[in-house]
């Protein structure tokens, strides 16, 4: 049902392409336009297999109407505020939608409110990037205990739209466990074009180095790379934001068995946090209104390297070293084995080394030193800034 609503949410976009949408969910295209007939005439119960719920109560009452409030409420884990609750009734439709400042006195009548839950520290300046997968943002929330065994979730949030493209169960945070989760990302939703992450593993290196063979990978798909400064987290602000409503609305009131239960709750909610909750950053719109899918497809196949004829192309050998002007340049083990290309910048003496479409170092020949790293993420890409906004209400 989930994946089901989640087509049809997106089928239903503007500009969506229907067919390649339906490729990537793995369905026909007959199948695709049944449910967005069914969607259509049904909502989401026509999703199900000829499941006919009603979508509301007829019977309209003050008491109907505070019953309606909690209802929201608990649906949310205790979670939502009046502003949120007053747009979730407007949107399905109620007959009379309280003002959120009578929503939160109802809340806190039946005691659902806690004490200053509704108090904010004061206003700050948001920045969002312009479009749709122009940046996503990757993380791991802190670990927690199950019945069997721990649970590392993996976050993958789109900049623009705060659209949750994956909340992952995952037994450790290794490359290949990371690797395969976004693999299945990119062939349903496609490649961004930039990815943010912090300093950690796997995506960081302990030893010093700025690249790992997981970034290699991200470049060699020609997605660009960038590294948050280390201790500031709130450079994947949005990201760490997601990760407070992901405990209070899920971990926090909820206890596992296995990574099994794990992904069947993070999949459920992801459905009401996309489509369904008013996101304060959005004007109280979700997320799924603002997200399109990428137009670059995932190849399953790495595209060959290649350079512009100009460049002066170096292999790295086992040590992580390329031998360029009689001398040996540490570029990184990272990309042994693999091509970079050498390009003199307008600087006499100063090159710039690329892997793929990327800048991975400065070799300066006068001082004989070399800066390996990754651009600062304020330079990667054009930001579009945002009007103040409240920190706990900026998801």
């Amino acid at each position: 049902m989930d994946q089901r609503e989640e087509f049809v949410r997106l089928a239903l976009a503007p500009g969506a392409n229907r067919s390649e949408l339906c490729r990537r969910f793995g369905i026909s295209r007959d199948k695709g336009y049944k449910w967005l007939k069914r969607y259509r005439g049904e909502g989401r119960a026509g999703l199900a297999d000829r499941s006919r719920r009603p979508h509301a109560s007829p019977r309209q009452s003050d008491e109907a109407t505070e019953a309606e409030v909690l209802r929201i409420r608990a649906g949310s884990n205790d979670a939502w505020g009046g502003r949120k609750i007053a747009k979730v009734m407007a949107r399905t439709g109620a007959r009379r939608v309280p003002a959120p400042s009578t929503i939160t006195a109802i809340l806190r009548r039946h005691g659902r409110l806690e004490r200053g839950e509704s108090k904010h520290p004061g206003p700050f300046q948001r920045f969002e990037r312009a479009a749709p997968n122009e940046l996503w943002q990757m993380d791991f929330k802190g670990h927690f205990p199950m019945l069997q065994g721990r649970c590392h979730p993996l976050t993958v949030l789109d900049d623009h739209s705060r659209y949750a493209l994956g909340v992952e169960a995952c037994d450790n945070e290794q490359d290949g466990t990371v690797r395969a989760r976004l693999v299945t990302l990119f062939r349903r939703y496609g490649l961004p074009f930039a990815m943010l992450m912090d300093n950690g593993a796997p995506w960081g290196d302990a030893g010093g180095q700025p690249f790992t063979l997981f970034t290699a990978w991200l470049m060699r798909l020609g997605i660009r790379v960038t590294h948050g400064r280390p201790y500031h987290p709130q450079t994947q602000g949005k990201d760490e934001r997601f990760h407070r409503t992901l405990k209070a609305e899920v971990l926090e009131r909820n206890s596992f068995r296995d990574l099994a239960a794990c992904q069947r709750a993070f999949d459920a909610w992801r459905q009401v946090y996309n489509h369904q909750r008013p996101h304060e950053a959005l004007g109280l719109e979700p997320p799924g209104t603002r997200y399109r899918l990428s137009p670059r497809s995932f190849q399953e196949t790495l595209p060959a390297i290649e350079y512009g004829p100009g460049d002066v192309v170096r292999k790295v050998d086992r040590a992580g070293l390329i031998s360029f002007k009689n001398r040996p340049w540490r570029i990184g083990k990272a990309f042994r084995g693999q091509p970079v290309a050498l390009r003199q910048t307008s600087d006499d003496g100063l090159f710039s080394a690329h892997y793929c479409t990327q800048q991975i170092a400065k070799i300066d020949l006068r001082s004989e030193t070399l800066a390996c790293g990754f651009v600062d993420i304020a330079n990667a890409m054009p930001t579009t800034p945002q009007a103040p906004q409240h920190p706990q209400n900026s998801n």
